[in-house]
């Protein structure tokens, strides 16, 4: 069986076109969310081929670079199978309909809103950048990049007792959800140094540069974002002197302390619960567009500097 999906056929060239639905529980789609850093990188045909078999999403068909039918972000409404009636997130690209397990479905908890579970894996991937950038109450902390990644792992530091959050971006336009998720805001101009924490979410050598340079004496810089170029950064100085780390952050892997007692699924749940407990990130979607409208508008929102997750309604 095949459904409508979303295809990038070459170099940002989408298309509607069949997809194949899968096996399990059937799923019609809702809404689905644009991870825009992640589907850029792919839409541009910019995957590394060493990056071939890392990158690819859960349930995506086709190859990279092209065709491929690619995405992450769904929310429907399972009309059979163990959570039948209810609304589920799956890890699953642009499509109409589609067949999954119903292990791989989690139904959204009460009073999360299917339009706002588009986040949820941008949330757990925030939620697994927290855990690994080892921060704690009353820390300095500073998110660098005010993308929806950024944006998230802000709003959840904020809620760390006694915690000190500054989220720095280019973007001044940001400032006004820094400020709503309970963070202080600055351009790279005015960042403030001697931070506890640093969290590096901009994908740019610049951004990694002056996380550095804001880092106080043992700090731990974690890296979240993927560099799809070559980073130059200055390890003299400032990071030799002050003992800084630098460590990556990667949502496929749970932290080793953790572990023991956590597992995809746990974390999923939680992502959840915690995207239920917070209406103000709806502000987070920065625009829905229609299914059937996704291949005209589709490059404009990749490229808008603007755009944080972008719904598509279905």
């Amino acid at each position: 069986m095949k459904a409508d999906a979303l295809w990038l056929t070459d170099r940002n060239r989408p298309v509607i076109a069949p997809g194949t639905i899968g096996e399990g529980s059937l799923v019609t789609t809702l809404f689905t969310g644009i991870s825009r850093g992640t589907e850029r990188l792919v839409s541009s045909g910019n995957v590394p081929k060493a990056e071939y078999a890392r990158m690819r999403a859960p349930y995506q068909e086709g190859e990279f670079p092209f065709p491929v039918k690619y995405g992450y972000c769904a929310v429907g409404r399972a009309t059979e199978g163990a959570h039948e009636g209810r609304e589920v997130f799956a890890l699953f690209p642009h499509q109409r309909q589609f067949r999954l397990p119903d292990h791989a479905l989690t139904p959204l908890p009460e009073g999360l809103p299917a339009q706002r579970a588009v986040l949820t894996a941008n949330m757990e991937t925030a939620l697994n950048v927290l855990w690994d950038s080892n921060a704690g109450a009353g820390d300095r902390i500073a998110v660098i990049g005010a993308g929806v990644v950024g944006l998230l792992i802000a709003s959840l530091a904020a809620r760390l007792p006694g915690a000190e959050v500054t989220v720095i971006d280019p973007l001044a336009t940001r400032a006004d959800l820094a400020t709503l998720l309970g963070c202080r805001f600055a351009t790279p101009e005015d960042a403030p140094d001697e931070q506890d924490v640093v969290i590096h979410t901009s994908a740019t050598s610049a951004g990694l540069t002056q996380a550095i340079a804001i880092a106080g004496t043992e700090a731990r810089i974690t890296e979240a974002s993927w560099h799809p170029a070559p980073v130059q950064i200055p390890l003299g100085g400032a990071f030799h002197s002050r003992r800084l780390r630098i460590v990556s952050s990667q949502v496929g892997r749970i932290p080793d302390t953790r572990t023991a007692r956590w597992n995809y699924a746990r974390r999923m749940r939680k992502a959840m619960d915690l995207l239920a407990s917070d209406d103000r990130l709806d502000e987070l979607v920065s625009g829905e567009t229609a299914f059937a409208d996704l291949p005209d508008r589709w490059n404009d929102i990749l490229n808008d500097a603007g755009t944080l997750c972008h719904r598509i309604r279905y």
